[in-house]
């Protein structure tokens, strides 16, 4: 028989078994009862061929203490000395040891990762949103596992039993997946940049998301303020999507003009806005301005102006929505609204830590407030 046992730290130890307490230089140690197998001869362990890792009792044997003692530094436990903690920490640091992640999860039952539902990688806001993530979650040791809902999806597969099979501590879910994909989630869930997933499809979630009707005012009234009239809207399917549009058409509404809405039916990549905005030009020839539901679609659009020779500023004014990357390129210069996706991570990260420490707590819902950054690709209508 060959047993494995973790210390109260998550890191390797030898077992007691039949043939007594054994210590053995490598990373993973075994006892073997049952006579000779693989690693062992006549009952004795033996190192492998490869090179040995150092283990948490090399370090103890360096720094001059007991393996509890590196357990605690290891685990950051008050009421060591400053002496010996220093010594734990230069032996591992001269050693090269790395406890093990894995080890530490069967010990504490955490695994202290945490796996983020994105709704498609093509869509650049992302990158943003991940960052703020990883600012708060990175320093306090955890490590982010990231899916994409659509290219799971088209493949057959649940991204959210993916995480779950994989034991993450928690989830974040900057998508909008089925309501049914989510009925056997078990651990705390945090949405992130997505209102509609609110409490009708997750009552125990905690959101954090941007004021997306107040970005599309944002957007509306500014080309309103530069004189247009004809102005109309690429949209998509999805909260985010209709949250925005709602901005635009009251922003409208309230100017006492028609709102022109195209793409409600398709989705929201480049390639739909493209076809929104040619869809737009079609129902309204004198159109002057248009507002993308994000930055992507927003470059769609701008294909098609340019098709027609009516590429923005000098023909018809373009705003975007994420102020991604791409929006900051020279060449597109294009005016968006700034959700702030990555304070939207930033937050929602440290929304799911003070979770993970009061499971109890009433659901928290924070909206932050967008603004707008204006570049070239606006201007006031042509005379």
């Amino acid at each position: 028989m060959i047993e494995e046992v973790w210390d109260e730290g998550g890191f390797w130890s030898a077992p007691q078994t039949s043939i007594g307490r054994t210590h053995c230089p490598v990373n993973r140690v075994v006892a073997c009862d049952d006579g000779p197998s693989r690693g062992c001869h006549d009952g004795r362990v033996t190192t492998r061929d490869s090179p040995a890792r150092p283990t948490i009792y090399d370090v103890a044997q360096r720094a001059g203490v007991s393996k509890s003692l590196v357990s605690l530094v290891l685990r950051g436990a008050p009421h060591v000395s400053d002496a010996r903690r220093d010594a734990v920490l230069m032996a591992i640091e001269e050693l090269g040891y790395r406890p093990s992640r894995a080890a530490s999860a069967l010990a504490s039952q955490q695994t202290r990762s945490v796996g983020v539902l994105i709704d498609d990688f093509r869509n650049p806001w992302f990158v943003e949103l991940l960052a703020g993530l990883r600012s708060v979650l990175d320093p306090a040791g955890y490590t982010v596992s990231v899916a994409d809902f659509q290219l799971e999806a088209a493949s057959g597969r649940n991204p959210v039993d993916g995480f779950l099979a994989q034991h993450v501590d928690a989830l974040v879910l900057a998508a909008e997946p089925d309501a049914a994909l989510l009925k056997n989630v078990s651990v705390p869930v945090v949405v992130a940049g997505v209102r509609e997933l609110g409490p009708a499809t997750l009552p125990d979630a905690d959101v954090v998301a941007g004021d997306d009707e107040r970005g599309g005012e944002l957007a509306t009234r500014h080309l309103l303020g530069l004189g247009h009239r004809t102005i109309g809207h690429v949209s998509g399917r999805g909260g985010p999507a209709a949250h925005r549009r709602r901005g635009y058409e009251r922003s409208m509404r309230q100017a006492g003009l028609e709102a022109i809405v195209a793409g409600t039916d398709r989705g929201t990549a480049e390639p739909d806005g493209y076809a929104a905005a040619v869809e737009l030009f079609k129902e309204q020839p004198g159109l002057t301005a248009i507002v993308a539901a994000n930055d992507v679609m927003a470059i769609g659009a701008l294909a098609a102006l340019d098709e027609r020779r009516l590429a923005a500023p000098s023909g018809i004014a373009v705003v975007g929505y994420d102020n991604s990357p791409l929006a900051a390129y020279r060449h597109l210069a294009l005016t968006s609204v700034d959700p702030h996706s990555r304070e939207i991570g930033a937050e929602a990260a440290r929304t799911l830590l003070a979770r993970l420490a009061d499971p109890d707590a009433p659901p928290r819902r924070a909206l932050l407030e967008p603004t707008l950054v204006v570049r070239a690709s606006t201007s006031p209508p042509r005379p």
